[in-house]
């Protein structure tokens, strides 16, 4: 005889709460090691007050002392410490990188949106725009547009959003002529909807996943651009520290190897982070993906 207040096996198992699990995408080493690393950087940038042990710009220590216990990253040729100097890049690479790719997907997208939902000569006057900028070498061009806005870190940062957005608004106006003509969103324009609604509603909610896709993968190319100008003198000025004119700064003192390695390695790992989250989140997203790889887990 069951005693009361005491449930059957069966409820017990049906009332227990559920673990939430990651999809299979996410607990691959790529995607883990990419989701420590980015993590960890981003920790640094926010925490680099706190966590590094000298000022980035005062200049009283041994000049191009090797690393050690005293300096981890050595110091360069004008006795700075090389590792605050790193961690304080972090506060101004990342942060820049991820609003220049947010500027990207805002500003590419809206208008490949509205190229490809309203066509005709809208479509056409931005899509040739956008080959217009294709139709030149990408470094080439940012080059070109920082040289001709003056040597500065926003000018380098605007350059690269002069020749970032384009992508997002071809890969945009493609999917938006995919979902533009299906059902749900013909009904919507039947039932009185008008285009703004319908675009905001209907068609870009499903075709947020791709971009958000490739605005992850491109983080990487980005932060290259933004270093690639600062490292030609068209970016970041010093002593301000930046990843990509530090590197520039130890080519100077080549032989003294750790001025230009250490900042060159932080550019690497971040790269690396986000090109495996990219990875990770084109593999969740993509539902024939998701599956393959849940059933090789299997």
């Amino acid at each position: 005889m069951k005693r009361p207040g005491v449930l059957d096996p069966e409820r017990r198992a049906e009332i227990r709460p559920r673990r939430v699990r990651l999809p299979e995408a996410w607990r691959r080493p790529l995607a883990v090691a990419g989701g420590v690393i980015a993590l960890v950087w981003i920790v640094i940038a926010v925490a680099a007050p706190l966590l590094a042990p000298h000022d980035p710009l005062a200049q009283d220590l041994p000049r191009l002392a090797p690393p050690g216990a005293g300096h981890w990253f050595g110091t360069d040729q004008l006795g700075r410490d090389i590792l605050s100097r790193v961690m304080y890049g972090a506060r101004v690479s990342i942060p820049l990188t991820l609003l220049l790719v947010a500027l990207s997907v805002l500003i590419g997208g809206l208008l490949g949106a509205a190229a490809g939902y309203f066509g005709r000569w809208v479509g056409e006057t931005i899509m040739r725009v956008a080959d217009l900028v294709f139709a030149f070498p990408t470094v080439i061009l940012a080059m070109v547009v920082a040289a001709a806005l003056g040597a500065s870190l926003a000018n380098a940062v605007l350059a690269v959003l002069v020749v970032a957005w384009p992508s997002y608004a071809r890969v945009t106006r493609g999917l938006v002529l995919g979902v533009r003509e299906r059902e749900f969103v013909l009904s919507g324009r039947l039932l009185g909807f008008s285009a703004w609604r319908s675009l905001r509603v209907d068609v870009l909610p499903n075709v947020t996943g791709p971009i958000m896709v490739l605005a992850t993968l491109d983080i990487g190319t980005a932060l290259l651009l933004l270093s690639g100008l600062s490292f030609l003198g068209l970016g970041a000025k010093p002593p301000s520290p930046e990843w990509g004119a530090m590197v520039a700064s130890g080519v100077e003192v080549f032989d003294s190897w750790w001025v230009a390695t250490f900042p060159g390695l932080a550019i690497l790992t971040v790269v690396l982070a986000f090109n495996f989250l990219g990875d990770s989140l084109r593999d969740a997203l993509d539902p024939r993906t998701a599956r393959a790889i849940k059933e090789r887990a299997l």
